[in-house]
Parts: structure tokens; sequence; C-alpha cells
């Protein structure tokens, strides 16, 4: 994959390590990795760095611009309710 499929406020589902399967946002990336954060073990001041190569891109994206840890927990969980 590539820098470009990822962008700030993405949801992305981790396909490899310990997260596999857990919904995350992207915090920020870099040449070849997303940090990525759920909002309670990977935090958004402290986020996961995830190789792209280990994280799916999902067609949603979160606009707020002041997401708190909060915000994100409850908009992951309203997604993966909704999510097939």
């Amino acid at each position: 994959m590539i820098r470009g499929m990822f962008a700030v406020g993405q949801v992305v589902r981790a396909t490899a390590g310990g997260e596999k399967g857990k919904l995350f946002a992207v915090i920020r990336c870099e040449e070849t990795f997303a940090f990525i954060s759920d909002g309670k073990r990977h935090r958004t001041d402290n986020p996961k760095k995830k190789s792209f190569k280990h994280i799916e891109p999902l067609d949603i994206i979160l606009t707020d611009e002041n997401l708190t840890d909060k915000k994100l927990r409850k908009a992951l969980e309203r997604i993966k309710k909704s999510l097939p």
C-alpha cells in the first residue's frame, strides 16, 4: 500500500499483530507508517506506529479537527456496530 491511500482522520482496520481486527483512526502518516489511535489503549497523544501493509483503509474519514480520545472512542464504537 502507498501513503496516498491513507488520510489523517481515516478509519482503518488492523490486519496483523495484537490489534488484528480492531478499528483505529489515522493520526498522522510518514513514509511507510501510519500513527493510529483508538482513544483507549493507544491514545491520540501517544499513537501506535503501524506499517501501511498491516492496516486496511475503510471508506470512512473522521472530520472533527478537535478529536479527543473520548470522541474517538465513541465514533469508533458507532462505526464498529454499523459494519457487517
